[in-house]
């Protein structure tokens, strides 16, 4: 275990950061590996894709609400030097996330077909996404076990074993890629369902890979001999905080769903280029989003250990960190869209679209940044509410007047990325407003206890 309660915030957070970083830049090479082998195939292959890439944000969904629950019971257990509540919520976890591949497989089977007609701009559009889902679903589904372990790790502040199994996984999926998409090698090719089976396989291995750092969770958390029974109060605690900041995750995926549909009577072109931008952006945000993800654990564990002091400095230094990350996302996207996407296609439309998108789009980066510490700092508290609440801002001052602009007469694309601008603006106030009240109302008892056990 490593000790967050002392020491450098600033450091901590960095030394977190870099490792997580690797793991979802890694995680995200997963569709962007995809997008390359399938652009090949052509732009409905590849719009296809991007729209099923929905359902892989759906999932993550899922497994953030069983992550973020299981990082903040365990670093504020572990913060408090009490390891055997930390050993019962792993425990509780691992049981739940088994139950979440069950249902992952069978809800992808039943859904997916009908969410693709929904989305798409044509039929062909609609078959490859429902084959990458389909092929991909195991993978998806194994991403919870995962979750499981990583999350008990990161509670503790140890995140390098998932950046290890990242690489190795996407590694394996890159060789698997052009064999099973491309046919190279063996002369058969499978095609966009290839690409689905490439990412099943991988993360199957990443899943092996992992059973071999068990062994240090030893040293945190008490291993499980078998399957425990259900215990209502920890389940209910990591429900508590796991399931509000997975439905913040969930309206990303509603808002992306959104912008699919809001654009598919521009045609595949749009599609396609919109797909293209957002896995552009996904992967620049990944280390502002690794700052985030580091700061449930280290103000976790200095909230359980009652140092109030510490919590307020996580979220100053948190937000230092994002805004001068995504003020250089910002600029790199001013100043080299084109190069990004021209690795994903060459359709003179399409790459219009996705440059357009970068240029506009990447202003959210400043504000997306602010949310992103605020709702680390949620987590951190056990209170993922007000978090949920600044995210559903989103679908009444982006989704609603979007639809609204979209029946009107002269409606373009750019009306719906400089609305988008503005949505995340104002969520980002909405997230200031939320953690000053949410931090004056959980600090100040630990506040008083500091004073009174000084003053004894």
């Amino acid at each position: 275990m490593r000790d967050l309660t002392q020491g450098s915030i600033r450091g901590h957070l960095i030394a977190m950061a870099i490792p997580i970083t690797v793991s979802m830049l890694v995680q995200t090479l997963y569709l962007m590996v995809d997008l390359y082998f399938v652009s090949g195939i052509g732009k409905e292959a590849v719009a296809g894709v991007a729209a099923a890439g929905n359902v892989t944000m759906l999932v993550m969904a899922l497994t953030q609400m069983l992550g973020v629950g299981t990082v903040a019971l365990v670093a504020q257990a572990l913060g408090a030097k009490d390891s055997a509540r930390a050993s019962r919520v792993f425990r509780q976890s691992l049981l739940l996330g088994l139950a979440c591949v069950a249902a992952t497989v069978v809800l992808g089977v039943a859904f997916a077909p009908a969410y693709m007609r929904g989305v798409a701009a044509d039929a062909a559009i609609a078959h490859a996404g429902v084959s990458f889902v389909l092929w991909s679903l195991p993978g998806l589904a194994l991403q919870f076990v995962l979750a499981v372990v990583g999350s008990v790790l990161r509670g503790a502040g140890i995140a390098k074993p998932g950046m290890v199994v990242q690489v190795a996984t996407v590694g394996l999926n890159i060789v698997l890629a052009p064999i099973l998409i491309a046919g190279w090698g063996t002369g058969h090719a499978l095609g966009v369902a290839g690409a689905g089976l490439a990412t099943s396989v991988s993360v199957a291995a990443g899943v092996l890979l992992l059973a071999r750092y068990l062994r240090q969770l030893g040293d945190v958390v008490a291993l499980p001999a078998g399957l425990p029974r259900p215990d209502r109060q920890i389940l209910g605690r990591m429900l508590q905080v796991g399931l509000p900041a997975g439905g913040e995750f969930i309206i990303m995926v509603l808002l992306n769903s959104a912008n699919y549909w809001l654009i598919r009577g521009f045609g595949a072109d749009a599609q396609a280029g919109f797909g293209i931008a957002a896995r552009v952006m996904q992967a620049l945000a990944m280390p502002s989003m690794a700052i985030s993800f580091a700061i449930p654990a280290i103000a976790g564990q200095n909230f359980g250990g009652r140092r109030p002091e510490r919590v307020t400095e996580t979220l100053r230094q948190g937000l230092a960190l994002e805004l001068a990350l995504m003020a250089l996302v910002v600029a790199l996207c001013q100043l080299g869209a084109r190069v990004p996407v021209a690795w994903f296609t060459a359709d003179p439309q399409a790459t219009a679209v996705a440059v357009t998108i970068l240029h506009v789009v990447s202003w959210n980066f400043l504000g997306i940044g602010v949310v992103f510490a605020c709702s680390g700092m949620f987590q951190a508290m056990g209170n993922t509410l007000p978090a949920l609440a600044s995210s559903a801002t989103r679908l009444l001052t982006f989704v609603l007047p979007a639809l609204w602009l979209s029946q009107r007469p002269g409606f373009q694309l750019l009306d719906v990325w400089h609305l988008s601008v503005a949505s995340v603006f104002l969520q980002a106030l909405v997230s200031l407003a939320l953690i000053r009240r949410q931090m004056g109302l959980r600090l100040a008892p630990l506040r008083l206890q500091t004073v009174a056990v000084g003053e004894g």
